[in-house]
């Protein structure tokens, strides 16, 4: 199967972006997110996209990009965290090496901020994150072959961490 080396997936504030970016440059080869991809795609932001053409629409261009994504990248990939919600995304993350990152919500809520741009963080933040993680831990938990807590953790340690899940420690 070809793909991504690497495939990041976890909730705001896990350190997708800064892990995925430390994994790339250890990897020598590029990084991707399929949010950034989303942005791109519709010509506004991802707040934007939600408050201007609603959740679904999001979702919709979201898929597009992790299926174009999975297809075309051979680097370090970062879903955005809703991704998993797709059955057909988890359906074409099966048997890729795909890396859980955790986090609890303390270090999260440090990460993103709680005034971030986040449209499913905008109110109590704390509380939406919760439950956001109540829904979302167990589809992160089917599709990841190895799960890597980032609370406590530095962005390195965590890069670490994902290597030697993946046994990529001497690539």
């Amino acid at each position: 199967m070809t793909g991504p080396l690497v495939v990041l997936v976890g909730p705001p504030g896990a350190g997708k972006t800064t892990v995925g970016m430390l994994l790339a440059a250890r990897l020598g080869t590029d990084y991707r997110d399929t949010d950034a991809d989303v942005a791109q795609t519709a010509g506004k932001s991802i707040p934007e996209i939600f408050i201007n053409d609603g959740e679904d629409h999001f979702r919709q261009l979201e898929l597009a990009a992790v299926t174009d994504a999975l297809a075309e990248h051979t680097g370090v990939l970062a879903l955005g965290g809703g991704a998993i919600l797709s059955p057909v995304a988890r359906s074409l993350l099966r048997g890729r090496p795909v890396v859980f990152l955790d986090v609890g919500v303390n270090d999260a809520v440090k990460r993103v901020g709680l005034d971030a741009p986040r449209p499913l963080l905008a109110v109590a933040p704390r509380q939406q994150w919760r439950e956001l993680m109540e829904k979302r831990r167990p589809l992160y938990t089917e599709v990841a072959r190895a799960v890597v807590s980032t609370d406590g953790r530095t962005p390195e340690d965590a890069a670490e961490a994902v290597l030697d899940a993946l046994e990529l420690k001497d690539a």
